[in-house]
């Protein structure tokens, strides 16, 4: 009788997507750990980051900057706008909400940052400064790429 695994292709090595998700769970942890005594996680930090250097952003635009669909960023925002380290407030046109960075927000990013430097060196000590660099570069053309994740018209909500 045969089983399940006979008609199972072995994909371990080849998925790109198993490979990115294995990497990027395995950082996301030791970013996070590392930036716990701020009480923030890595996407959180993030987010704070791309505010403190480019925002106020429309939820739209802070969705492209992070690779995010709205759902996703949305789920994300929350915490930081009870915490206090974000607002949204009305844009120009009233429909379209602004996310702002708070004055609090801008502090603890700024208490993170050092806990972010140190994961960050740590990890190139490990893994390697240039390769690290190389890693970057890499997954920064995955997302030029022209393979579009998200359907047509959809908005990245997928």
């Amino acid at each position: 009788m045969p089983t399940h695994k006979e008609f199972v292709e072995d994909i371990d090595g080849r998925c790109n997507c198993l490979a990115a998700r294995k990497a990027s769970r395995y950082l996301t942890a030791a970013y996070d750990q590392a930036l716990s005594p701020a009480n923030l996680r890595a996407t959180q930090f993030s987010i704070l980051y791309k505010l403190a250097k480019d925002g106020p952003l429309t939820i739209g635009e802070l969705a492209d900057a992070m690779a995010m669909d709205r759902t996703t960023l949305s789920s994300n925002l929350k915490p930081l706008e009870r915490d206090g380290l974000l607002e949204m407030v009305p844009g120009q046109d009233r429909r379209v909400k602004m996310v702002v960075i708070t004055k609090d927000g801008l502090s603890r990013y700024r208490m993170a940052l050092p806990l972010w430097q140190a994961v960050q060196q740590d990890f190139e000590g490990s893994y390697g400064e240039k390769r690290a660099e190389q890693l970057r570069n890499s997954l920064r053309n995955v997302l030029s790429s022209g393979f579009t994740p998200w359907a047509e018209g959809d908005g990245g909500s997928a």
